[in-house]
């Protein structure tokens, strides 16, 4: 591959190294080179308590809305050559469905061109479909869940602790969330819509924005993928992607509380696994990209179907 501009160069150079590879072309002696391999083992020991996000993020990037709390801009955060990736251009939210009148305004600011919504088919007709400023319609790219949704409906549902705790309890409900990530890496369809929506952000000059129900598993490993294709260390990656458990922790503590007050849950900290995002999660993804592609690199360019131009695309959007 001959590559005639050095921005372009550097650009696919750190864009390989975030990926733990490095291109023949590129100086071997890098620095970074031995701190930048992602690896199942950096991100998949579970932690004995539930996992939180103790570090600050180097750049507060959320949205402050009314009627979501999961609302973040992608960029501001440094790539392994010191670059940022620029703000105002992609976000990520939980659902959207919820938002009051003055969200519409502040998300009517954003600029969006385009809303993605990952959302299956029982999560929109449950909670209802997004509410957004006039001129946006959603499109929908449903990501399957594995029957996460309706495994929690049926549980809180049941009123039953006994059932509640066969179905959620020991370690239950993490091994469920382990075998959706699973299927982010395994499902064709899931890898069909990742890819889509990483071309979009590729091939658009417009603000765009992803999201679930939560913003967390799904919108998640989106973003994870994202930073990481566009030079941004593995680190900082899993920082973005636990901060979830920061923005979310109010609303899911009122959430238990309001179960056990009206007496759907006797336990409702069964659930706290279901709300979390934990760094085994995320390395069960990696560890089955892994196994069945070589690597991270292998299942964005042969699971995904990335090309070279694609991710170069990407780090010329979203990095100044």
């Amino acid at each position: 591959m001959r590559i005639s501009h050095p921005r372009t160069a550097a650009g696919l150079a750190i864009s390989a190294l975030a990926l733990g590879t490095l291109p023949a072309w590129a100086a071997p002696t890098d620095p970074l080179a031995s701190t930048t391999r992602t690896t199942s083992a950096s991100v998949s020991a579970p932690a004995p308590t539930p996992a939180k996000t103790s570090t600050p993020l180097a750049y507060q990037n959320q949205i402050p809305l009314q009627g979501a709390v999961n609302v973040r801009d992608v960029g501001g955060y440094r790539t392994y050559d010191g670059e940022r990736v620029r703000t105002g251009q992609v976000f990520r939210a939980d659902a959207l469905n919820k938002l009051t009148d003055a969200d519409l305004g502040t998300v009517s600011r954003l600029g969006l061109k385009k809303v993605i919504d990952f959302r299956v088919p029982a999560e929109v007709q449950y909670d209802g479909a997004d509410r957004l400023p006039g001129g946006l319609t959603p499109t929908s790219r449903a990501i399957t869940d594995n029957g996460l949704f309706t495994q929690l409906l049926t549980a809180i549902g049941s009123k039953d602790p006994v059932k509640q705790e066969e179905m959620l309890g020991n370690g239950k409900a993490a091994a469920f969330m382990r075998d959706v990530y699973r299927t982010f890496v395994t499902d064709a369809t899931n890898r069909a819509q990742f890819a889509a929506t990483l071309r979009d952000i590729a091939g658009s000059r417009s603000p765009l924005l992803y999201h679930c129900t939560s913003g967390k598993d799904r919108t998640g490993w989106t973003t994870y993928l994202l930073l990481r294709l566009v030079g941004v260390p593995d680190t900082t990656a899993v920082g973005d992607y636990l901060a979830s458990n920061t923005y979310r922790a109010a609303y899911d503590a009122k959430l238990r509380e309001a179960l056990k007050q009206g007496g759907l849950m006797q336990n409702p900290d069964l659930i706290i696994p279901l709300q979390e995002v934990r760094t085994d999660y995320l390395g069960t993804a990696l560890d089955e990209a892994t196994k069945r592609y070589g690597g991270l690199q292998g299942y964005l360019t042969k699971g995904l179907g990335l090309d070279a131009g694609t991710i170069l695309k990407l780090r010329q959007r979203m990095v100044d």
